[in-house]
């Protein structure tokens, strides 16, 4: 992890405006569009990861992790193959938690962007 985007005691990072490096995403997970991903570690301890992560617009399947985010900007709707729920509207101020195998459809109408944790 580069120094500077690790989190320090009495410092400040600008999560909302970290450059990231995106990557498309695999074939084999897409549903519609040319979506892509990108994140950052913003800090590794005992107590877990803090990082940022970024969706362009389109859609995607994945297997979640263990995590609660916050979103800070953008717009998506998250649907649950497994287990069945309701989908849930994410717009900038959300607040989620996921647990580790859900199995997600994620369709972000807006770039969306996270800070998230996870054990």
């Amino acid at each position: 992890m580069s120094d500077e985007l690790r989190l320090r005691a009495a410092t400040v990072t600008d999560a909302a405006s970290l450059a990231l490096e995106h990557e498309p995403v695999p074939r084999d997970q897409v549903v519609a569009g040319t979506p892509a991903t990108g994140h950052a570690v913003l800090d590794e301890s005992d107590g877990g990861t803090v990082g940022v992560w970024e969706m362009t617009p389109g859609a995607m399947r994945d297997t979640e992790a263990d995590e609660v985010f916050v979103v800070l900007f953008g717009a998506a709707t998250v649907e649950f193959e497994h287990p069945i729920a309701d989908p849930v509207i994410l717009a900038p101020g959300s607040v989620m938690r996921l647990e580790a195998g859900m199995r997600t459809l994620w369709t972000v109408r807006q770039t969306l962007r996270k800070v998230y944790v996870a054990p």
